[in-house]
C-alpha cells in the first residue's frame, strides 16, 4: 500500500470521482511475476518480450497431400498429355530420412510433410490419377488413395510453379524475430503461438483473486423463499460476474447477515485467497450499515497504509464509498453501496481498473466515446454530481435507458453505455454530444 500522505479528508469531504480513482490506482500494484504452465497462464499478462527460438515453419513442407516433383518434369503436362513419372515412395508428416527426388521422379507426399531433396514443388493429388491409371483423382477418391499408389507411375495432368503448394521455413515467423511483446494478454492464439515455438512455460503475471460478498439481512439466495421484507441476492453475482469479465479468478461468498461480528470473521476467513476484496452494501449512514463496524476492526490502523475509509463522492449513483487495505498482507479492499445500479457503476469506475493495474495492464478503463444524445426530453442531473447513465449506443449515438433510479436492474440489462453528465451540468438537451463509457 502507498504511504504517502492522505488528501484532507473528513466526513464533510465531498470526493470528486477523478480523486477517489486516482487514489485507487496509486495504491494498488501489480502483482508479482511467476512461472506458469502454458494452459494455467490463459488469461495473464506477458512480463518479458518472447523471441522465437526456431523458425516456423522449421522446414519447407507441404500444403497439400499430392505429389512432391522437379518443375521441368510436369512442365506442359495436361490432361491430353500428362507427365508420367516414377513414384519413388510416401513422405509422410514427421518423416526424418527423406527420399530424393530426381529427374522423372516423384515422391508421394502428406500435408505438413517435409519437401524432399531434389523436388521443387508440390502437384495436388488432384491434378494426377493418384498412380492408379484412372483418370484424375476427384472427390472422396482424393482423400483414399490406394497404398499400393506409393510406388509405380503417377500421372500429372498440371504442370506447377517452382514452390507451388510449399510452405516456407520461416514463413510464420524467423528465429531470431519476436513473438509476443511483454504487456500481451494471453488468449488460445497466443497459447498457440507459444506452444509452436516451443514454449512450455512462459512469466506472467497471475490473475488476481478477487472475493464478492454481499451484506444485509433482507438478502436471500436465488431460488430460495422470499418472506416478507426480503429480496434476492442479485449484487454478489454481478459483480463476480464482472469480475470475472475483467480478467480476475472471482470468489462469490454471498450475502452476510448485518451482524458485525459475522461480517468480520467472514472476511478475516477470505484474506487468505484474495487479491483484493469487494463488498457491496453497509456504507452508507443507516443504522444497520455495520460493514464501517466491522472493517473498522480489521484493518491495521497502526501500520502505514492500513485501514479503511468511507467517502462521499460527488458522483450518482454511487456516493457513498469506501477504500483502503485489511489485513496483515494490506489487502486493497473497495466497499461499494447496496443499490444495485450505484455497485455495478461503481464497479466499472473503480474497481475494473484496480483489477486491471494488478494484471499488470497499461490501459485499465474502458474506452470512452463522443456520441450524440437521443432523448425524447432533456436529461436532469444534481448540480456537482458527475451522473452516470445508463444508455445503448450504436453508430455515434446513445439513447438512455431507464431512469436515473439506483434500483432499476431491468434497465441495467439492457445497457452497454454510461451516459457521463459532468459535474456542472444540470440538464443535457437531445441533439447535444455527451462523452460515453462503452460497457463489454
Amino acid at each position: 500500500m502507498s504511504t504517502a500522505a492522505p488528501r484532507a479528508t473528513g466526513q464533510d469531504h465531498l470526493w470528486s470521482v477523478d480523486e477517489h480513482l486516482e487514489d485507487i490506482l496509486a495504491t494498488v500494484r501489480p502483482l508479482d511475476p511467476i512461472e506458469l504452465q502454458l494452459l494455467d497462464a490463459q488469461g495473464c499478462v506477458l512480463v518479458d518480450d518472447i523471441t522465437v527460438p526456431v523458425s516456423l515453419p522449421p522446414f519447407d513442407n507441404s500444403s497439400m497431400d499430392g505429389y512432391a516433383v522437379r518443375v521441368a518434369d510436369v512442365a506442359g503436362a495436361s490432361e491430353e498429355y500428362p507427365a508420367s513419372l516414377e513414384v519413388v515412395g510416401d513422405v509422410a508428416a514427421g518423416a526424418a530420412e527423406l527420399l530424393h527426388v530426381g529427374p522423372g521422379q516423384a515422391a508421394r507426399i502428406m500435408t505438413g510433410a517435409p519437401l524432399p531433396p531434389g523436388a521443387e514443388a508440390v502437384v495436388p493429388v488432384e491434378w494426377t490419377d493418384g498412380g492408379l491409371g484412372e483418370g484424375p483423382v476427384t472427390g472422396m477418391r482424393a482423400r483414399s488413395l490406394a497404398p499400393e499408389a506409393a510406388t509405380g507411375q503417377v500421372q500429372v495432368y498440371r504442370a506447377a510453379e517452382a514452390r507451388a503448394h510449399v510452405r516456407a521455413q520461416g514463413s510464420d515467423v524467423k528465429a531470431g524475430d519476436r513473438a509476443l511483446a511483454a504487456g500481451t494478454v494471453l488468449g488460445p492464439p497466443q497459447i498457440s503461438l507459444l506452444a509452436a515455438i516451443g514454449r512450455g512455460t512462459v512469466r506472467v503475471r497471475p490473475r488476481p483473486r478477487v472475493v464478492v460478498l454481499s451484506t444485509g439481512s433482507e438478502l436471500v439466495q436465488p431460488d430460495g423463499e422470499l418472506a416478507p421484507g426480503q429480496i434476492y441476492d442479485s449484487n454478489s453475482f454481478a459483480l463476480t460476474a464482472a469480475a470475472r469479465d475483467a480478467g480476475a479468478i472471482a470468489y462469490r461468498v454471498g450475502a452476510v447477515a448485518d451482524d458485525a461480528e459475522t461480517l468480520r470473521t467472514t472476511i478475516e476467513d477470505q484474506l487468505v485467497r484474495a487479491d483484493l476484496m469487494v463488498t457491496t452494501g453497509g456504507v452508507s449512514v443507516g443504522a444497520y450499515d455495520v460493514v464501517k463496524e466491522a472493517l473498522s476492526y480489521v484493518g491495521d490502523e497502526d501500520e502505514p497504509g492500513g485501514g479503511i475509509e468511507f467517502r462521499k463522492l460527488a458522483m450518482q449513483p454511487g456516493k457513498p464509498q469506501g477504500f483502503g487495505s485489511i489485513g496483515p498482507d494490506h489487502t486493497p479492499l473497495l466497499a461499494l453501496p447496496g443499490n444495485p445500479v450505484s455497485s455495478y457503476v461503481s464497479f466499472e469506475l473503480f474497481v475494473r481498473p484496480a483489477i486491471r493495474t494488478l494484471m499488470g495492464l497499461e490501459d485499465v478503463h474502458r474506452p470512452r466515446v463522443r456520441a450524440t444524445l437521443t432523448a425524447g426530453k432533456p436529461l436532469s442531473s444534481p448540480k456537482g454530481r458527475r451522473q452516470f447513465l445508463r444508455g445503448t449506443y450504436a453508430d455515434g449515438a446513445v439513447t438512455p435507458v431507464g431512469g436515473a433510479g439506483s434500483h432499476l436492474v431491468a434497465a441495467l440489462a439492457h445497457a452497454d453505455a454510461l451516459i457521463v453528465v459532468p459535474e456542472d451540468v444540470a440538464a443535457v438537451e437531445p441533439g447535444t454530444e455527451v462523452e460515453v463509457v462503452l460497457l463489454g
